[in-house]
């Protein structure tokens, strides 16, 4: 190609009827997953699929045998390297040797070429520093929102993965990237029997209950499931019934049964009535930042993602509360319905998780306590 050819254009902006619209912003979702779940696979498969959206990809893991990648050059010595292919169902994908936020800001730089988002994180990140990314920056969010987090969990070897246990004692990067997503893929069907799959998905949902989870072979999904989640969004969230429906309705969590690490898990709590906004800060930042919460054998209660639905004093909409580690975040939603129970739903996940502990702190944020 000429470098003609390869100078992005300058942006003009769309103007209707001499009403000039600013452009919307694009979504990104992040795919995680253990080494070898299948995560490249799963952004082949949505690379070549007619899905009528103009993808960007960055990728930050390779391997090899792919087509796909064999396209592609990175710096031998981990220097910043990309080069863009422009494929036949309008898909752009970009190869980038660089972690966080300067590929994402090197991508959009070419913003209008595309209106949507993969990125694919190595098979060791724990995705939660990456969520966090959004919420820290704010000029990237002004161009960008997270619409959820994708876990491509294998079949075959989750549960090995599951059962590595680190020398510091903290929890497992497999652990964390299922504790984390907004759907969890369990790829590679075809290699287990159906008793071992019921038991794997037991294990998974006893970390996370609260996740759309999806069972695939060469991780072939329906784009609609994974695709414009709005998990972080004020508006709607997606239930694992593939319905959306209003805020505050989330996945009931299961049974807390046994599993891998018994010190990790998800818990739901319901509290009726409306809550100090004062009185909610101070309790999201001793749980969060300061850590404050201990569990009933003294282990201090670690949020790994938190979502919920709470009813604040004086205000006549509902409020989303979302958070990944120490970060957390307060949007206003749909009105309550005046004949509606302001009902106080909380999902936390994550490690030594003491439901009377966790209930007994976020009752103190009641006006009528």
């Amino acid at each position: 190609m000429s470098d003609s050819e390869d100078d992005i254009p300058d942006l003009v902006p769309v103007i209707d009827d001499q009403i000039l619209k600013p452009m919307a912003k694009v979504p990104v979702t992040v795919i995680t997953g253990f080494l070898g779940a299948g995560k490249t696979t799963l952004l082949n498969y949505i690379l070549t699929e007619q899905h009528g959206k103009k993808i960007a990809v960055i990728l930050n893991e390779f391997g090899e045998g792919s087509a796909m990648e064999k396209s592609m050059s990175v710096g031998q010595e981990g220097e910043l390297f990309e080069e863009w292919l422009e494929l036949r169902n309008g898909c752009l994908c970009c190869s980038v040797k660089d972690n966080g936020v300067k590929a994402i800001e090197n991508l959009m730089t070419k913003k209008g070429r595309f209106d949507y988002i993969l990125l694919e994180t190595t098979g060791l990140a724990d995705p939660g520093p990456i969520a966090a990314i959004f919420w820290m920056d704010e000029e990237l969010c002004s161009d960008l929102f997270l619409d959820g987090i994708i876990t491509v969990v294998d079949a075959k070897y989750c549960l090995q993965h599951l059962h590595e246990k680190k020398e510091n004692g903290e929890v497992n990067e497999c652990a964390r990237q299922v504790a984390l997503a907004d759907v969890l893929i369990i790829n590679k069907l075809d290699l287990v029997t159906n008793e071992e799959l019921s038991h794997l998905e037991s294990q998974i949902r006893s970390i996370n209950s609260a996740a759309i989870l999806i069972k695939t072979e060469k991780s072939k999904v329906d784009l609609d499931r994974i695709l414009d989640l709005n998990a972080y969004a004020a508006g709607t969230v997606k239930e694992s019934n593939d319905e959306i429906v209003r805020v505050p309705s989330f996945v009931e969590s299961k049974a807390e049964g046994s599993h891998i690490d018994k010190t990790v898990s998800t818990i739901t709590l319901e509290t009726e009535g409306d809550v100090d906004p004062d009185k909610l800060d101070m309790f999201l930042q001793n749980l969060l930042w300061e850590k404050e919460l201990q569990d009933s054998d003294g282990n201090t209660i670690n949020i790994y993602r938190l979502k919920g639905v709470v009813s604040v004093r004086g205000n006549p909409r509902r409020v989303l509360l979302q958070a990944v580690h120490e970060l957390y975040d307060r949007q206003d939603t749909t009105a309550w319905e005046q004949d509606n129970t302001r009902l106080n739903r909380m999902v936390f996940i994550g490690r030594y998780l003491d439901r009377n502990r966790l209930d007994e702190e976020f009752k103190k944020c009641l006006t009528d306590i």
